[in-house]
């Protein structure tokens, strides 16, 4: 099977699973969340989970790991004030306290070029511990 990749930035490539992943949850909504992670060996980011359209944010929560970077895109439903059904999609950099100084320095330096390869983000939250992304969090930045 021929994997196609795109180039993220400098030294770091984002696999085409990743942004068809993307596409079916941002025009198909086949899925609630996706979290990425890079590969240590091949330096590629590829996708780690995949959350369906019934999981939570906080299902999303729960999957990412506490002593390990992710990145992760969570599709966000809500009703405004003005009684209408949107959706945000936001993009969560997980960083926690716990790991590695060194995987913290790749997704940091990694993460844009994920970000440009995924397009529809309306939001960004870093977060380095679970209080820092919470759904209170995300609804705030969607109003």
């Amino acid at each position: 099977m021929a994997m196609a990749f795109k180039m993220a930035t400098t030294g770091m490539w984002v696999t085409d699973e990743c942004k068809n992943s993307f596409m079916e949850m941002k025009w198909k909504k086949v899925h609630r969340y996706i979290v990425f992670k890079i590969d240590d060996k091949s330096r590629l980011v590829t996708v780690d989970e995949v959350g369906g359209p019934g999981e939570s944010y906080d299902d999303l929560a729960a999957s990412l790991p506490t002593d390990d970077c992710r990145y992760a895109v969570f599709d966000f439903d809500f009703v405004t004030v003005d009684n209408c059904r949107k959706s945000k999609i936001f993009f969560i950099a997980w960083s926690p306290t716990a790991s590695r100084i060194r995987a913290k320095m790749l997704y940091a330096t990694s993460k844009d070029g994920l970000r440009r390869v995924l397009d529809g983000i309306s939001y960004e939250v870093q977060a380095t511990d679970p209080t820092e992304m919470g759904i209170d969090v995300i609804k705030d930045k969607a109003n």
